[in-house]
């Protein structure tokens, strides 16, 4: 949201500000770390959802009950629809050609008229394309006339008569009836074309139509000659005709004819408002054929929307004034009719394509060649609509001047109320005697709450002149004795704030540069407390004025003389050299200060290829610690001890272990375990060798064994022979 005309009548842009750099999605997706910095995309304001076409936009209305808002737009052709509300999109629909222009039907956006550029009309209803019929020529322009429910669409061409055509169908019997005639000039037939249905290149047409149905319900017809005929739907004939008025010489305009491309009735449908392609605004009284009003855009563009803005009848208070919008598609000018003064304007950066504006508010909706469609806020033209009543309080933040009653800020309160400040230029300029002093005082406090006042000669009420002078002491010139407070107030809580430690902008030598600032700070900080000791600024009355003009001490990191020493690379301090822990043994290096770096932990790869290594499983490296670790007394493990907060222990470590050394298996992968074990399957029985052997595959009986034969003569050596001797020496045993 910006400021977009600071003048008298300021004009703000709430969206569609951003149309003139429109950006691809995957560069704007990239800038998007850069728009935190960007102030217009901080400030924005996203009034309506998707309120934006891929191309351009083409036409946009507003529904009669102010809570819907219909856009067409391009590419691919398509409609959208806003529920103004909930301020979102509540459907977009897809068409088989581009849009010239639409009008609704209703109340809200549940039935639509479009007129399509291949020379059709498609009625619109909320389940989709309801029904479509074909043009014999092609449309300009569209209105509808609700007392005979006939759909009006000025076109291009002549009929055989050699006269221009309005044609007229009649949505309650669902066919054409008989166009209105329109004189257009006849066809072009000094060009390709002449004598064909649609006309040679610069043939006739009606290009533009307006209804009075708020009173009278005539018709009006704008042609390419310049010429307005009004019609009676009643009679079906032609009323008048307004001729195009000669064009003044300081104008400058060329011999190139002036076509009729806007129009508009007022609500009393006295007054008629015409628009050109030259740029030039007429306003007719119907019972003059001479304008008594022209106005100029200023870019020489044809004029495509003009309207007459006035409040509903519904309204209760009409505090707006009737103004007049015109837009080409260069600007959009707002007149005032009455003293024929351009009151505000807006000029966006795409050209414009239709205006609307929602009816008893401030809101000015576009449609335009941009991707975005702007939404304008005129403040001083009405209130926000309802829908968006939020954006009064924002203008009333953004407005510069707090005194500006336009600005919908009020002025700042006094001190008391009922009471006005004056100065003392306009109490000596009293005429009347002010009262002595002999008067016994009062307090003041209580004579100004209770709203005493003093009566004096001539019956006015006057202030006593110390009183004046005891506000003055106490408040000020023009201050609120609220706002001191608040100030106060928040002055003393700044003070209680915890600020934290700003850096010193070096390069080199910051810890340096941060250690020299701190002693600095305690040396002032000592002077200043000296300083109140001895009874303020006292003591130094007497010291010479040239310390003054040296001004503030910037201490060595300031100093010129010493500036190499916190940018030069070369003077830069190794606090982790020998010589440096020698001189500063009570500082600790900054690389050691630095907390330390958490370990990674090992992945399962990892840890399977650790304990693919002999002497290197978990249950051997806790052992190994356990053992390397020296034996501490139990009084250090205390947490209240001193040698529990001195030590520095090192930071947790992830690592798989298991408390039964039996089943540390369990804690390994599937694969390391699979590949360490044993097959199960049993050895084959290998016999001795016997010599040659023939295998056969013929059928034969297993031979029995035999039993071995025993020889008695052979003595046996056997272990449990009979014949072997007993250890003991029982010869009982033998017998």
């Amino acid at each position: 949201m910006q400021l977009t005309n600071p003048s008298q009548v300021p004009v703000y842009t709430i969206s569609g500000s951003n149309s003139a750099r429109p950006l691809p999605e995957w560069l704007a997706r990239r800038r998007k770390r850069s728009l935190k910095n960007d102030p217009e995309y901080a400030n924005r304001v996203e009034l309506l959802q998707d309120f934006e076409f891929e191309e351009a936009s083409h036409c946009i209305r507003v529904s009669e009950d102010g809570e819907w808002v219909m856009s067409t737009g391009t590419y691919k052709p398509q409609i959208h629809t806003h529920y103004l509300p909930q301020l979102s999109l509540s459907w977009a629909r897809h068409t088989s050609s581009l849009n010239t222009t639409f009008i609704l039907l209703s109340s809200d956006y549940t039935k639509s008229l479009h007129l399509q550029s291949d020379r059709s009309l498609e009625f619109h209803t909320p389940g989709g394309c309801h029904y479509t019929t074909r043009l014999p020529r092609y449309g300009r322009d569209i209105v509808y006339d609700r007392q005979s429910t006939e759909a009006l669409v000025p076109a291009v061409g002549v009929n055989q008569d050699g006269m221009g055509e309005v044609y007229r169908l009649n949505l309650e019997s669902g066919r054409y009836m008989r166009s209105f005639e329109v004189d257009v000039g006849g066809d072009d037939f000094t060009s390709a074309g002449a004598g064909t249905l649609q006309g040679g290149i610069n043939t006739g047409s009606v290009n533009t139509a307006a209804i009075a149905e708020q009173s009278h319900n005539l018709l009006a017809f704008g042609t390419s000659l310049g010429t307005v005929e009004l019609w009676d739907p009643r009679a079906k004939g032609r009323a008048g005709v307004l001729l195009p008025p000669a064009q003044p010489a300081h104008v400058g305009l060329d011999n190139a004819r002036s076509e009729i491309t806007a129009l508009d009735f007022n609500r009393s449908g006295m007054s008629l408002g015409t628009g050109s392609s030259n740029g030039l605004i007429h306003l007719y009284d119907l019972r003059s054929p001479v304008p008594y009003q022209m106005k100029d855009q200023g870019y020489g563009f044809a004029v495509h929307t003009l309207q007459f803005l006035e409040q509903s009848s519904a309204t209760q208070s009409a505090t707006m004034e009737p103004k007049l919008l015109s837009a080409d598609k260069r600007i959009i000018k707002l007149w005032d009719i009455e003293d024929n003064m351009p009151w505000t304007s807006v000029e966006p950066a795409v050209d414009i394509k239709s205006v609307a504006w929602c009816k008893d508010s401030g809101m000015l909706l576009t449609a335009n060649e941009g991707r975005q469609q702007h939404s304008f806020f005129v403040p001083q033209l009405g209130p926000a609509p309802k829908w968006c009543s939020f954006l009064d309080n924002l203008v009333e933040e953004m407005a510069e001047d707090p005194n500006d009653p336009n600005a919908f800020k009020a002025t700042q309160s006094a001190a008391y109320p009922g009471y006005t400040m004056v100065n003392k230029d306009i109490i000596e300029g009293w005429k009347t005697k002010m009262i002595d002093s002999h008067i016994p005082p009062i307090d003041v406090d209580s004579y100004m709450k209770d709203g005493k006042m003093i009566l004096e000669n001539e019956g006015s009420w006057q202030m006593k002149t110390y009183l004046y002078e005891y506000h003055q002491s106490q408040f000020g010139q023009g201050e609120s004795t609220r706002q001191n407070k608040v100030e106060q107030a928040i002055e003393k809580q700044r003070e209680s704030r915890i600020r934290g430690k700003k850096k010193v902008d070096v390069k080199v030598n910051r810890r340096l540069a941060e250690r020299m600032k701190l002693a600095e700070e305690k040396r002032e900080r000592k002077h200043a407390k000296r300083l109140v000791e001895s009874g303020g600024d006292s003591a130094m009355v007497d010291a010479p004025a040239a310390a003054s003009s040296e001004g503030k001490d910037k201490g060595v990191v300031g100093d010129s003389r010493f500036a190499q020493l916190f940018e030069d690379q070369d003077f830069a301090v190794d606090e982790t050299s020998r010589e440096f822990q020698l001189l500063n043994p009570s500082t600790a290096p900054e690389a050691a200060s630095a907390p330390a770096r958490k370990e990674r932990g090992l992945t399962a790869a990892e840890q399977e290829a650790v304990d693919d290594v002999p002497g290197s499983s978990s249950d051997d490296s806790d052992s190994d610690s356990e053992r390397e670790k020296p034996v501490k007394s139990a009084a250090s493990k205390k947490i209240s001890s001193a040698d529990y907060k001195r030590t520095k222990r090192p930071p947790p470590r992830m690592q798989v272990s298991s408390s039964n050394q039996a089943n540390s298996t369990r804690d390994r992968s599937f694969g390391s375990r699979a590949q360490n074990m044993k097959s199960r399957q049993k050895p084959a029985r290998r016999l001795g060798v016997v010599g040659e052997k023939e295998v056969s595959f013929n059928p034969a009986g297993k031979p029995k064994r035999t039993a071995p034969e025993v020889q008695y003569d052979k003595p046996d050596t056997s272990f449990k022979s009979k014949e072997r001797r007993s250890a003991s020496g029982n010869a009982f045993r033998k017998m």
